[in-house]
């Protein structure tokens, strides 16, 4: 026996696989890169700032790759119920509790209570229209993928339109509430109030889903469901009304995450939904079609290199997206997390 050989051999007996170890270091590695050209406090701010992105990301993909991951459905009106969330929660429910002093200059409490009665206005009128969306449209076209991404582009853009009739075609400012406006200066490093927020919600989104569907008699049900549909049915469940209200679920976080992303941005407009669907269709497909955490890894990976391209060079920050995103279909056509 060789050297290299009884030395392949020692780490394999070892659990040490070193070209494995060699792809996780080179995967960490990637991402310090940037330190060449930026200096240190800047590229923490970078950091900090492309991990909030990031988990606005997550919040826009984790409804869609739930809807497929449960339901086998590709939702392309997803964008729609985003929209409609911003709309909702974000703009309409701040204004109006502006009017009693909430928002602009309210107290603690009050910017609290309106960011929470904002995220929930906008689940609320993501969930609505999604019932609808579900039992009038995607029911007649389960199974069949084609259908489902013709039929509910329309929807995206016929409810563009419909926004506009309803709330106009012009960007519309949104407001931030006291607490989480301005910013936190920690040893020379600026971090956005809100962009703490985006993180936290981001980081609970995440736990909720997964603990519900790991955890859940609920979860345990859906997941069986999409297995084999005929053998939940026998036991007795319906499962055209979990289904249901599996997509309503994936529609109100499309609402929640419409109404973070908007009060981020600080304003909204009618085409914000046709703009985020692309980002949440690249961050699906990076993480694997129908896995949360992949989508949650991939939301990461594309807010960070967002950032990072942005300040280096703006032109290109959309761009090196889609180049990650055609590197991990080259070596993985599944996706980070998906099966194959």
């Amino acid at each position: 026996m060789t050297s290299d050989a009884a030395s392949v051999e020692i780490d394999m007996e070892s659990g040490f696989n070193t070209k494995t170890w060699a792809i996780r270091i080179a995967s960490i590695g990637i991402w310090f890169l940037p330190l060449i050209w930026i200096d240190p406090t800047t590229y923490i701010v970078l950091t900090i700032a492309g991990l909030a992105f990031g988990m606005l990301l997550f919040m826009v993909a984790a409804g869609m790759t739930i809807i497929f991951g449960l339901m086998d459905v590709l939702n392309m009106a997803h964008g729609a119920l985003f929209a409609l969330g911003a709309y909702s929660g974000g703009y309409w429910i701040l204004n109006l509790l502006e009017k009693f002093g909430w928002v602009e200059y309210g107290t603690a409490v009050q910017s609290f209570g309106s960011l929470l009665l904002a995220i929930f206005a906008g689940a609320l009128a993501g969930a609505l229209l999604g019932i609808v969306v579900e039992r009038v449209i995607i029911r007649g076209v389960y199974g069949d993928h084609l259908k489902q991404i013709m039929i509910t582009m329309g929807v995206l853009y016929v409810m563009t339109e419909v926004t506009k009739i309803i709330w106009g075609a012009s960007p519309e400012v949104v407001l931030v509430p006291m607490m989480f406006q301005g910013s936190y200066d920690i040893f020379d490093v600026i971090v956005g109030k809100f962009r703490v927020v985006a993180l936290i919600v981001g980081l609970a989104m995440f736990a909720g889903i997964q603990l519900v569907l790991m955890k859940t008699k609920l979860g345990l049900i859906v997941r069986a469901g999409v297995e084999n549909r005929e053998g939940v049915q026998a036991a007795g469940y319906n499962i055209n009304r979990i289904f249901t209200g599996v997509f309503t679920v994936g529609a109100a976080l499309a609402g929640v995450g419409g109404t973070m992303w908007c009060i981020f941005q600080e304003q909204v407009y009618p085409e914000i939904g046709l703009e985020n669907i692309i980002f949440a269709m690249i961050v699906v497909i990076i993480g694997g079609l129908g896995s949360v955490t992949g989508s949650f890894l991939g939301a990461i990976i594309v807010g960070l290199s967002f950032n990072y391209v942005a300040f280096l060079l703006p032109k290109l920050a959309m761009g090196v997206n889609i180049l990650i995103m055609a590197t991990i279909l080259l070596i993985r056509p599944w996706g980070l997390m998906g099966k194959e």
